[in-house]
């Protein structure tokens, strides 16, 4: 038996209905998952180990508060190297496992005025920057993704709302890296509706929504994005910033791994 098929028996003994991918330095979110086992990257058809700091490349399988779950420790980039079609296999790998529902995290750059570092963003919609004539494209159509699901992103407004609290529900930009944007991309994306820029996420959840996955996304603003603020930009400082929104991140993933429907 292969470490993949012996991983896929505990979890169809488990039956978890939701996924969560974790982006850079979210680790921290997840003190009420406990692990059963788990397997690497490098052990699932289609996958390989990621090279980028702070992502762990670990598919893990357990309970999250009582709820049965799987956890990505990780992800992959296009920038890495990687075709599409291996970066969106985390997600392929969900659908196979049995999972009906996915929520993907991750680390961007604020462009709306209202989102300082260690805020969090749930995204309504997305734009792509992904190919060789992408901002022609862009400027051609500016339709938004219709990936996520309207009821999740509703529910955690809801929650942040009893909090006293309002969650920004936004617009991801996706760009490939790995370089960050150029104030002047930053401005465009800007007058294009962005609220915030990163370069994972937009392709796991269109294959997600293709496979008849619910999605749900939540952006941790870990600095201000290129021009908008006096700091230079370094994976170094979205992996310190990312620690500022743990917990509030892990109050909302909790909620969608337990909410009805799953």
């Amino acid at each position: 038996m292969t470490p993949f098929a012996a991983f896929a028996e505990t979890v169809a003994a488990l039956a978890p209905r939701i996924a969560v991918v974790l982006g850079s330095g979210l680790a921290g979110a997840t003190a009420a998952f406990i692990e059963r086992v788990s397997i690497g990257f490098g052990d699932i058809p289609g996958l390989v180990p990621p090279t980028v700091h702070g992502h762990g490349g670990k598919l893990a399988v357990g309970e999250w508060s009582g709820a049965p779950a799987l956890l990505f420790l990780g992800r992959l980039h296009f920038y890495e190297g990687h075709p599409w079609n291996v970066v969106t296999g985390t997600i392929r790998t969900v659908a196979e496992l049995g999972a009906k529902r996915v929520v993907l995290t991750n680390a961007a750059g604020g462009i709306n005025p209202a989102l300082a570092p260690g805020e969090l963003m749930a995204i309504r919609g997305h734009i792509k920057l992904l190919g060789p004539h992408a901002w022609r494209l862009l400027a051609n159509d500016n339709g938004l993704s219709q990936s996520y699901s309207p009821s999740l992103l509703a529910t955690m407004q809801a929650h942040e709302a009893a909090a006293g609290r309002e969650l920004l529900a936004g617009v991801y930009a996706a760009l490939t890296g790995p370089s960050y944007e150029t104030p002047a991309e930053i401005r465009a994306l800007a007058n294009c509706g962005a609220d915030a820029v990163g370069m994972s996420t937009a392709m796991e959840a269109e294959e997600a929504s293709r496979l008849g996955l619910e999605v749900a996304g939540i952006s941790c603003i870990t600095n201000q994005a290129a021009g908008l603020g006096d700091a230079t930009l370094d994976h170094a400082e979205v992996l310190v910033n990312a620690k500022l929104a743990v917990e509030r991140m892990a109050g909302l993933l909790g909620l969608l791994v337990g909410e009805r429907g799953a």
